[in-house]
């Protein structure tokens, strides 16, 4: 039995957040400069206010467990092309993607240190890295894993829908409860839907929504990426 993602996701009707205004214009051509533009100076603005608390995280994650600081793993970008993807290691035991078993609230495999950064989202600050080189933007949909990508490419019509556009450090999946693991077929189904809306509908005044509503999700300690 497989999962189809709907196809009536019409950007005059669907809006999961009905604070979102129902009908979104489709992006100009000059967005998607515009939309690099900001990737570049956000991106570089952050990294240089967050190095302090990099060098703090390096630290503790040292401290906390053997292993890398950065967790390096190949995901697929815009178009399918393949790139590494950085995060603070969290865990004891590193996949390189092409198997992976998705980390469950209590897995053990998650460290002391891993686990606060995990529910902060600060294990994903080093992509700030990926947006800066290209690879990433700070708005779409997250990458997955390669062999979720497989996976779930074979159950669910149209996921690859998702790779039109650069992935994300955060998203409008992300911010409308799609994050974390995905134990049932339904909840990636869903992502993927939400995913799926972004694309279509994208604009910069829709990303300037996201990032506030991360930012501020983050801030109350419940993360959006």
């Amino acid at each position: 039995m497989s999962w189809s993602v709907s196809r009536d996701l019409d950007s005059r009707s669907y809006s999961p957040d009905s604070k979102i205004p129902h009908r979104i214009q489709f992006a100009p051509m000059w967005s998607d400069a515009a939309k690099r533009i900001i990737d570049i100076i956000l991106s570089t603005i952050g990294l240089l206010l967050l190095i302090p608390l990099f060098l703090v995280l390096a630290c503790v994650i040292r401290w906390d467990s053997r292993g890398p600081i950065i967790f390096r793993q190949t995901r697929r970008g815009r178009g399918g092309r393949p790139f590494e993807i950085l995060k603070f290691r969290t865990m004891t035991v590193l996949e390189n993607g092409a198997t992976i078993e998705q980390a469950k609230p209590q897995d053990p495999r998650i460290t002391r240190v891993g686990r606060l950064l995990r529910k902060t989202s600060l294990d994903e600050l080093p992509q700030l890295i990926n947006v800066l080189r290209g690879e990433m933007s700070l708005v779409g949909p997250r990458p997955h894993a390669i062999a979720h990508d497989e996976y779930y490419g074979r159950l669910i019509e149209g996921y690859d829908i998702r790779q039109r556009v650069k992935p994300g450090l955060t998203g409008w999946a992300q911010i409308n409860g799609s994050r974390g693991p995905t134990p049932e077929l339904s909840d990636m189904a869903q992502r993927v839907r939400l995913d799926s809306w972004y694309v279509e509908n994208r604009s910069l005044s829709l990303d300037v929504i996201i990032i506030t509503k991360t930012v501020l999700g983050a801030a109350w300690g419940r993360g959006a990426l």
